[in-house]
């Protein structure tokens, strides 16, 4: 694979232990070593991460806003699954 056919990648970055990953970024690297690597320079120059995610841009499956509707809708009569009930401890954070 040449420089000019370089996979395109999608870059995740995880701030601290408790957080999600949140996407940062794309770019273009031979294979998930270089990327990764290229990653660390380019969205963590100043140490704002404790893990790096490279994911190839065409592994990445996403559903369409005009789907909204079926594929979400199915989930409203489902209130246990909305901790709206629920008491939280004052010293639970990210949550």
């Amino acid at each position: 694979m040449n420089k000019n056919h370089w996979k395109l990648y999608e870059v995740f970055v995880r701030s601290k232990n408790g957080l999600a990953h949140k996407h940062v970024g794309s770019l273009h690297a031979a294979d998930a070593d270089m990327a990764i690597k290229n990653a660390r320079d380019v969205y963590t120059r100043r140490s704002e991460g404790i893990s790096i995610w490279v994911v190839p841009s065409d592994q990445i499956t996403a559903s369409s806003p005009d789907e909204k509707e079926p594929l979400f809708a199915p989930s409203d009569d489902k209130v246990y699954r909305h901790p709206t009930f629920y008491d939280i401890p004052d010293d639970v954070e990210h949550m």
